[in-house]
């Protein structure tokens, strides 16, 4: 993967550009998010989604490269 000096590679998808869908309880511990930090819970869950981020990943940048070029030079 090419990148210029300014971008860098990126591992996951970017998560602020839309609205996140979680649920108000937490799926690691079963208790509502808003009561206490959630850091080990965070955790739990980016190790158990990383496969599936990851595949996300490869299949944008697979889309992205078969995409035809616009201004082709």
């Amino acid at each position: 993967m090419q990148t210029s000096a300014n971008s860098v590679a990126r591992t996951r998808p970017p998560m602020a550009s839309h609205r996140l869908d979680l649920p108000s309880c937490c799926d690691i511990c079963g208790k509502a998010r808003s009561t206490r930090k959630h850091q080990a819970c965070s955790r739990i869950r980016q190790q158990r989604k990383s496969v599936e981020w990851a595949e996300l990943m490869a299949t944008r940048a697979e889309a992205k490269k078969n995409k035809p070029r616009r201004y082709a030079r």
